[in-house]
Order: structure tokens, then sequence, then C-alpha cells
């Protein structure tokens, strides 16, 4: 009796030794799932407001800036919930009038609510952020180039005032000990900050663009590439999908789609539904350029031969990759009417007696002119030009082995 009495008590103990046992590994596997959920929400913040962009000192900037490139925060994400049609990303520097030019041509692009905007800057203001900020009319990103000038005024990548002067002869530069006496370009000259920037930022912005935003992470579409003087027309989002599905039928090899050209809105009508095939050209495609993840990988499989190649242009660069480095020449898919125009009187090497008014009433004259030739109902294929490698002279300002060594890392570390 005191046996089975004894099993009996055994078996109950059992069974709520298992019930506890099962109980404690449900709550631990709902802990668990919690945990993964509160991570990947930790990881995807580009849904939480970001912080204050501080620019009271350099220090501040800088923790900003990689603040910001970590959160991501995605602007008017709520009110335009669906994934991009196209992406559009915008290289910023200091030219806030030709930025708000290009910001009211945005608004004005049929379509526009479809598209991602990023605006990846290497100049940091609060005016040119609440030109961004001010943006509605459709999603917003906003990416910093960490390595600036701005950043690092007194010390590489910026100019170090113990750097060599730029037209010092290597022979004086080694006797005078300064920093990168041993490290002049192909014509003699050493580095300047403000002219090496630029390719620094083209190169870290399409590693950034393509690797790190997360929000693009499984998109396959094209990324088009244009800078705060140009100026899109109406139809731009329009063409680029028309441009897209004729690559795919008569220009299946195209590297790159060429959405702008540099004959502004000259003989429009005649050229609005036109688009040619040609080797790609410094010269001549440079505005307005759609790149694929195809191209993308390619173009990173050249990373050294770009950051190593002694023209402080990233569009020579590129042209000098086109059948060298990538074996077979880069094709592109040409619109012979251009859908971008560019609008900037001055830049890298001319800051002076800038008149962007004088741009924007250019432009508004010639778009009444082409009024009636946007949105060509279909898009011809008129010219087969073969890809051949063009080479060039390059152009120098960029012997320094820093610049080499920090462009090639931003594959590394972003």
């Amino acid at each position: 009796m005191r046996l089975r009495l004894l099993k009996k008590n055994f078996i109950v103990l059992l069974v709520v030794l298992s019930v506890f046992i099962m109980l404690f590994y449900s709550i631990k596997r709902t802990k668990e799932g919690t945990n993964v959920v509160v991570t990947e929400k930790d990881n995807t913040q580009d849904t939480v407001p970001m912080g204050k962009f501080e620019y009271s000192n350099i220090q501040d900037m800088r923790k900003s800036i990689y603040d910001s490139n970590y959160k991501q925060f995605i602007h008017n994400r709520d009110k335009f919930p669906l994934e991009p049609e196209m992406v559009v990303v915008v290289q910023v520097h200091n030219r806030p009038a030709y930025l708000k030019m290009l910001v009211r041509s945005l608004e004005k692009v049929n379509g526009i609510q479809n598209t991602l905007l990023i605006f990846s800057h290497d100049y940091f203001s609060e005016e040119i952020s609440d030109v961004v900020k001010g943006i509605t009319f459709c999603r917003v990103l906003q990416i910093y180039f960490p390595y600036s000038t701005q950043l690092y005024p007194n010390e590489f990548p910026g100019q170090d005032p113990q750097d060599c002067p730029r037209d010092i002869s290597k022979e004086d530069a080694v006797k005078k000990g300064c920093l990168n006496a041993e490290h002049p370009d192909s014509y003699g000259h050493y580095r300047e900050a403000s002219i090496t920037q630029t390719k620094h930022h083209w190169w870290w912005k399409l590693h950034f663009v393509f690797e790190r935003v997360r929000v693009l992470l499984g998109y396959n579409g094209y990324v088009v590439f244009i800078e705060e003087d140009n100026y899109l027309l109406p139809d731009f989002h329009t063409y680029f999908k028309s441009m897209t599905e004729l690559r795919k039928t008569s220009c299946g090899d195209c590297d790159v789609l060429a959405l702008g050209n540099h004959d502004g809105l000259s003989r429009f009508h005649e050229f609005s539904s036109k688009t040619e095939t040609a080797s790609w050209l410094s010269t001549k495609h440079n505005i307005g350029m759609g790149i694929s993840r195809e191209l993308y990988y390619k173009l990173m499989g050249c990373n050294n031969a770009f950051c190593t190649y002694d023209d402080y242009n990233w569009d020579w660069t590129l042209q000098n990759l086109s059948g060298t480095c990538i074996s077979k020449p880069l094709k592109v898919l040409v619109a012979r009417g251009s859908r971008v125009l560019h609008t900037g009187d001055c830049g890298l090497h001319q800051k002076e007696d800038c008149r962007p008014e004088m741009a924007q009433e250019r432009v508004d004259s010639a778009l009444k002119e082409a009024h009636s030739a946007l949105f060509p109902p279909a898009l011809t294929l008129t010219d087969h030009g073969p890809a051949e490698h063009h080479p060039h002279q390059k152009n120098g300002g960029w012997g320094d082995v820093r610049d080499h060594t920090l462009c090639i890392n931003y594959a590394a570390r972003l």
C-alpha cells in the first residue's frame, strides 16, 4: 500500500516537474523572441527621429555625422510608405542657391512621390540642412561624408600645416621635411585637400549607398547620381522608367544609363524620344548617371585601380577603368534629349561671380520652348555606337599615398 502511494506520488511529481520544465522553456523562448524583435528594431532605426545635429564645434559635428549615418532617419516615410520605384542620389557641397533650384525642379517631377532622394553632404550647415528638411513631396535620407575637409581643417584628409606646398620641387620638399615630400603627383605637384575631396566623396558615397543604406538592402533597381547644380525636367521619372524598359529589350549589354548630356535643350523637340549607345566618356556621360548593383560590383573589383590612379577627377578615373581594369569597356545608353540640365556657372575651379538667378532664368526660358516635347509616348534607339576604350592623359592631383589608402579603405570602414 505504501509502495503504491509512493509510486503515485512519484508520478505526480514527474508530471508537475514536466509541466514546470515546459513552462520554463516556453517563457524562455518568448523572451528570446522578444529580444530578437527588439534587436531588429534597434538595427533598423530609420523610423527613429534623428537627434539635433550640432554645428557648434568640429567634435560635435563629427559625432552628429556618425550618429546620423548610423540611424539613417527617413523623412516623410509615413507619408510615402511604398517601396521606391527609383533612387536619386545628390552629391552636395556648399552652393545652397543651386540646391534650392534643384529641389524646386524635383518637386515638379511627375511621379516624384515614388522616389527615394538621398542627399550626400561634404559640407555641413543649418542652411543646407533646412533646404533638404523642407522637402515634403517624397521620402528623403541625408548621409554625411565623414572625412570632409571641414571636419579636418588642419590635418589629413584636410590640409595639414606640415604638408608640402603645391608647387615646391621634390628636392626642396625633401630638404624641408614636409609630410608628403616623397609623393608628388605625375607632374611634380603636391596634393590640395580642396581638390581631392570631390573624388573621395564620390567613391565613399558609392560604397555607402550600395552597402550601408539599410532601406536599400534588397533593392535591385538603378541608382541615379546627380549633383546639387543639376536641374531635372518634369518627365524625368517617366523617362527613366521608359529607358530601363528600352534597355531590357534593345541594349541588354548596356552598363550605364545616362539620363543627361551636356547639350542642354538644344534641338530638344527633335531628340526628345531618341536614345543612342556609346562608350562611356567623362565629358559626355557624367550627368544623371544610372548605376546598377551589377555595375557597382564591377567597380568594386577595381577599388585599388580607382584609388591609386593619378587623377583627382572621379569621372576621368572611371573612364580610365573602362577597358583597362574593367576588361570590357563600359557601354552607355544615352538620352539624346537631356532630362538633366547643368545650372552651375561656378564650382571647384571658379568660386566668384556665381549668378544662380540668371541660371534659373535660362532654365525657365528653355523649358517653355521644350514643354510640348516632354513625356514622349515611346523611346527609340537611333544609333548603336560601339563600346571602346578611350585613353586620355591623366590630370594628376592624386599622387599622395594617404589619399590612396583612405580611398581604398572605404570598402572596409564607412
